[in-house]
């Protein structure tokens, strides 16, 4: 089966992302929308977004506009422009000293579903756990993951820093393909999607958005960038 974590044998400079990390904090950082997955303070802004609203933090959302503040973060810039596949939400997430992110599970964000989601902590400390599927992981600044949030996890931050994390969700491409491969991960266990004529994938695709929901939103993207992968 294909991994459920990947570190990634880059490195970016973690003083510089903590330059950029003091003038993104001068701004309002919304509190996370999923309530019932935390206790304490989670927080986030977005440097890419649906609307190129900073405070605008959904994710999965359709199509994405930089934000004023990606505009300037020109090192983070610099990051997102080196990963050359599309990009959908962009953001910096916060998890305060003392607060939760209790176990659960984000759909859509699984390379076996032809996305993924990096994660590049920007802030960290020792007493931050980061467990998936019962594994627990230590993610330090600099550092970079790829992590299957399809399956149960969940964060602790026991120290006495904010844990502040770069987050880059990404739709896979022959170049992601190659750069997963090459770290280990089997492209071949990755199954394809099903297969839709375009007036087929439309008229799903019309249905879907009468149902107006997170899930359905999430398909509808899964289906507009069908193939995506193989381009």
């Amino acid at each position: 089966m294909p991994l459920t974590h990947l570190k990634f044998n880059i490195h970016y400079d973690h003083l510089q992302l903590q330059q950029e990390l003091n003038y993104c904090l001068e701004q309002e950082w919304p509190m996370h929308f999923n309530t019932n997955d935390f206790n304490g303070d989670w927080r986030s802004i977005s440097l890419r977004s649906a609307s190129g609203n900073s405070q605008d933090i959904y994710a999965h959302a359709g199509s994405y506009l930089d934000t004023p503040l990606l505009q300037a973060s020109p090192y983070i810039n610099s990051i997102v422009n080196s990963w050359r596949c599309e990009k959908e939400s962009i953001r910096l997430l916060a998890l305060a000293p003392g607060s939760i992110i209790k176990p659960h599970k984000d759909p859509g964000c699984s390379y076996m579903e032809g996305s993924f989601r990096i994660h590049i902590p920007v802030v960290t400390n020792p007493g931050v756990h980061f467990m998936i599927n019962d594994q627990r992981l230590q993610l330090k600044a600099g550092e970079c993951w790829y992590l299957d949030f399809n399956e149960t996890h969940s964060i602790v931050n026991e120290g006495k820093e904010t844990r502040v994390h770069l987050i880059m969700d990404g739709i896979r491409n022959t170049w992601t393909d190659d750069l997963f491969r090459d770290h280990g991960f089997r492209i071949q266990d990755v199954p394809k999607g099903p297969s839709y004529d375009e007036a087929t994938k439309l008229m799903i695709i019309a249905e879907l958005e009468r149902l107006d929901t997170d899930t359905a939103r999430s398909v509808i993207h899964k289906l507009r960038n069908n193939g995506a992968h193989e381009a």
